[in-house]
């Protein structure tokens, strides 16, 4: 069975880069921690060409030993209160589910 990779790419509103920034990163963090079917969680800053960060994006690498650790994922507990406090913070979501 296939390992599954997900990323995120997020659009934080204007003035709330730091917000969920502190929000995401406690996410990856508990769900390396709690789940056993993630091998992976990274939030990457994008930089721009001059250097500095580009705090208009926030990426997510995430990878799981296979499909049924989504699923597990998908369906932790934390998962609509996470969702529940970066909507507001976020202008747009693209994610993108791939096999390794």
């Amino acid at each position: 069975m296939p390992k599954i990779a997900i990323h995120v790419e997020f659009h934080p509103k204007h003035g709330c880069h730091a917000a969920f920034d502190a929000l995401i990163r406690e996410h990856a963090r508990l769900t390396a921690q709690e789940e056993p079917g993630c091998e992976r969680f990274e939030v990457l800053q994008p930089l721009k060409a001059d250097g500095t960060r580009d705090e208009g994006r926030i990426m997510l690498v995430e990878v799981y030993k296979d499909r049924d650790a989504v699923t597990a994922h998908t369906q932790n507990p934390r998962m609509p209160k996470v969702r529940e406090a970066y909507t507001p913070l976020i202008e747009k979501r693209v994610l993108t589910m791939c096999e390794m």
